[in-house]
């Protein structure tokens, strides 16, 4: 009896197959991006890491000096640090207020200007200017709006606070989280404008003939149809959130009152820049990297749950 011969073992892919894909076309496309990613995401990161595990300070080019190694000393002095708690205090603050606004007023906006209204381009472009303007000449307006003698506090009258809105170390932050939400809110309507295209019209038919009324339609089909979109929404906003320095530079000031509104990316160039304390600063980064990076993590998993394969 004859034996069975046996299957020859398929022959393995080139290395520049393995390596490439089966379009190596598209690892040149690919590669502009993935060298700015190297040059100004990645090759920074780094150094900041190195720079972090020591007491490090900038010099003059060329110029030696030690920069001893001082391991996780400046680790240690950010996570005991009065101020730097105070400020992701403060980014919990901006996060709990920005994030749940933007979701909301993005998503309404971007159906109301997704159905037939009139005038809706003008609408459109209303709600993104903001978005494309100096953040310099939007202070300009809040400054006014938000000072002792501004329109805000001659409109609340005796209801105004003393002192006033971004001088009262209790207020100074939720104006700055409403400054950055208003600010950005035409970025995040486009996101959900885009996303809004994708769902069939034929489930706002569907539902109509159901007997669904505005809002359930808006929550029965809308909001699911979206859920990619809020993901990223969610997302962007939450590193926007930990990484703002703008506003409270311009709006208080540096941080005031006693450092109420300061943010980490704000203590960061105070320290860094300002004092020159490179390695302080530099770990006062990593930890906020690795808090985005985590809660960014936990969010998307959370608004990702029970999303359909």
């Amino acid at each position: 009896m004859s034996a069975t011969p046996r299957a020859e073992a398929p022959a393995r892919a080139p290395v520049t197959r393995r390596l490439l894909g089966r379009q190596p076309i598209g690892a040149l496309f690919a590669a502009p991006y993935v060298l700015f990613w190297l040059a100004l995401f990645a090759w920074p990161m780094g150094l900041a890491v190195v720079i972090s595990f020591r007491d490090y300070f900038f010099a003059a080019p060329g110029a030696q000096v030690e920069r001893p190694f001082v391991g996780l000393d400046n680790y240690a002095q950010a996570l005991s640090d009065p101020v730097v708690h105070r400020a992701a205090l403060n980014v919990a603050i901006f996060i709990l207020i920005n994030v749940p606004l933007t979701v909301v007023l993005a998503l309404v906006l971007a159906a109301a200007l997704n159905t037939a209204l009139p005038l809706r381009t003008m609408f459109r472009s209303a709600y993104y200017v903001p978005y494309v303007t100096a953040s310099v000449a939007m202070v300009g307006v809040w400054l006014w709006l938000f000072s002792s003698g501004g329109l805000v506090n001659s409109l609340a009258g005796g209801l105004a606070p003393d002192p006033s809105w971004l001088v009262n170390s209790f207020w100074a932050m939720p104006i700055i989280a409403l400054f950055a939400t208003w600010k950005q809110l035409g970025f995040y309507v486009l996101l959900y404008l885009a996303a809004l295209q994708n769902i069939p019209e034929t489930l706002y038919e569907a539902a109509k003939v159901d007997g669904a009324g505005v809002v359930r339609r808006f929550r029965a089909v809308t909001v699911p149809g979206v859920r990619s979109a809020t993901t990223l929404v969610v997302i962007l906003a939450t590193i926007v959130g930990a990484n703002f320095f703008t506003e409270p530079y311009l709006l208080t000031g540096g941080g005031g009152p006693n450092q109420a509104s300061i943010s980490p990316v704000l203590l960061m160039y105070q320290e860094g820049i300002q004092q020159g304390e490179a390695g302080y600063a530099a770990a006062i980064g990593v930890v906020l990297a690795v808090f985005v990076m985590g809660v960014s993590l936990v969010y998307r998993r959370f608004v990702e749950e029970g999303e359909p394969a």
